[in-house]
């Protein structure tokens, strides 16, 4: 499968008469003419397109197309199914205009399953409607209908801790090694961003004593307060060859977690004391960072409540149904994670969201029922201490013992899996900043009213790397697997960058798991069988 896709994608790119890394993708010197973000545009006279093409949110029978131009104009999409366009359409999209930092997007339908599908994204003058952009050219294959065998990636955590995009090594190039292994689509399980971390011009790595270097930008040397701080986050990520490259070719499914807005953040969070904040406010920094990524971000956006929801479900044929999840905008605040019984502070999907949840699993048919989460279940995340001097969680787990706190929603939804006979759920995270795959246990848990399952835990992708999480025992997690770093914030030259390669099999429906490094190395692979019948309600 991968070698024949890639050689469609190889194909495509000689028919354009487009090079890998040359003319496919807008270079960093044609950025630096601009002098930051400001309007190269009004050098050349016409629109300029340095964010490239992003796809996301794919279906069987359509996939969101994203872009950006350096100032007012009106996105086209031309599209078909030849490498060469000559049976492309054309579609005029919408006005990129100041509200939305002249990003647009298109929710590309009416397209046939399990296709390969070719791209051209221009945008038109808004003042002399003869004067485009260049091209952007991008492909990407719409969901399948029928069994076939499915391939996708994930992973987490980008440009933190100071280690932004380093030239002297080319850049990001986890993202190279990524898209060598020609995916359907990637899930980004959050901290696509991090807005509260200045990239610097160099860093020292402490245990050799080199030199990283980052290409910077002004939005980036300082913590994001203001909206075109947040906004220049992510055209930061965006000035990568390798991210836009990847981003050209592998749709993405978008999720968020804390640092698209600032460390741990939840209604509770107290930045008073923090001197890098002139804004104290979370909630005014909430609505900022919030607005900033849903117009970068290449998802559909959806109007299910009045802020617009990040929670969804995307199906990719009979094998696999993605549930994305939101682990951030409804939870109560970081508290001590220990209440006796439910209620406000021990929300963390929140009810709406874990009801959706619930029932999105009992309607699935897919084989595989993937939920694709922010945050690992039984790994404990601390965020400080309150008033009394006990620890506050960012995260579900709150240290060995019964069911408490937030474990409650977790406790439900599993129960209700058990009882209701759900087989074949995964879950999928990052946000750790180490590779690990554990065994969910009832025999080994004080809470036993559920069937084991599998949790795998990828990244970072670009940021440092860290030591492991301690445990809790609630629900018997089992480390088979884990490799971390044995000091904080390792950098990014040590090795410990990784991501999470998933193949479902379209004959026999075994689901094949390989975490992998940096460079594409396997470091641990483990094989799923799938349960084919599901038990009936007890």
């Amino acid at each position: 499968m991968a070698n024949d896709v890639l050689g469609s994608r190889r194909h495509f790119l000689k028919t354009a008469g487009l090079a890998l890394g040359a003319g496919f993708i807008p270079t960093l010197a044609g950025y630096g003419s601009s002098g930051g973000s400001g309007r190269a545009g009004e050098l050349t006279g016409r629109p300029l397109t340095l964010q490239g093409v992003q796809f996301g949110d794919m279906l069987a029978d359509r996939a969101v197309v994203w872009s950006r131009s350096d100032g007012p104009a009106r996105m086209v999409v031309e599209y078909g199914f030849k490498p060469d366009f000559s049976d492309a359409g054309t579609l005029p999209g919408p006005l990129a205009l100041p509200g939305t930092d002249y990003t647009a997007r298109l929710d590309l339908s009416g397209l046939p399953s399990g296709r390969e599908v070719y791209v051209r994204v221009l945008f038109r003058d808004l003042d002399n409607p003869k004067i485009f952009s260049e091209p952007l050219y991008g492909r990407f294959r719409t969901a399948p209908e029928d069994r076939r065998d499915v391939r996708f990636l994930w992973s987490g955590d980008t440009c933190g801790q100071g280690w932004g995009i380093n030239p002297d090594i080319g850049g990001m190039r986890i993202f190279e090694a990524m898209r060598r292994t020609a995916p359907d689509f990637f899930i980004h399980c959050g901290d696509s961003i991090y807005a509260d971390s200045p990239i610097p011009e160099s860093q020292i790595v402490p245990q050799t004593g080199a030199v990283w270097n980052n290409l910077v930008i002004p939005e980036v040397a300082k913590v994001a307060e203001t909206l075109d701080e947040f906004r220049g986050r992510y055209k930061y990520n965006l000035l990568d060859d390798n991210l836009r490259r990847f981003n050209a070719e592998v749709p993405t499914v978008w999720l968020w977690d804390d640092h698209e807005i600032t460390n741990n953040w939840s209604p509770s969070k107290d930045l008073g004391a923090d001197p890098r904040y002139a804004e104290k406010s979370i909630a005014k920094l909430v609505e900022r960072g919030r607005r900033a990524a849903f117009e970068y971000a290449p998802m559909r956006l959806p109007s299910a409540d009045a802020a617009g929801r990040i929670y969804r479900k995307l199906s990719y044929g009979p094998l696999l149904d993605v549930f994305a999840l939101d682990m951030r905008s409804y939870r109560g605040g970081n508290n001590c994670n220990d209440q006796a019984r439910p209620g406000p502070e021990t929300c963390y999907l929140g009810r709406e969201q874990l009801d959706w949840l619930k029932a999105g699993l009992k309607r699935s048919a897919a084989v595989w029922k993937v939920i694709a989460a922010d945050m690992p279940l039984g790994l404990q995340s601390l965020d400080g201490v309150d008033g009394r001097s006990r620890p506050q969680f960012e995260s579900v787990a709150n240290g060995d013992g019964p069911v408490r706190g937030r474990e409650f929603e977790l406790a439900e939804l599993l129960a209700f899996l058990k009882r209701e006979g759900i087989a074949n759920t995964v879950w999928l995270t990052a946000d750790v900043h180490y590779a690990a795959a554990h065994f969910y246990e009832p025999a080994k848990a004080r809470f036993k009213d559920f069937e084991p399952f599998w949790e795998f835990v990828a990244g970072p992708l670009n940021a440092g790397s860290f030591g492991p999480h301690e445990l809790d025992d609630t629900f018997g997690p089992q480390v088979i697997f884990q490799k971390a770093s044995p000091v904080s914030n390792l950098s990014p030259l040590l090795g410990l960058q990784s991501f999470g390669q998933v193949d479902v099999d379209g004959r026999s429906g075994v689901m094949t798991v390989v975490l992998k490094d940096g460079e594409g190395n396997a470091l641990y692979t483990g094989e799923l069988v799938p349960a084919w019948r599901k038990r009936g309600p007890k």
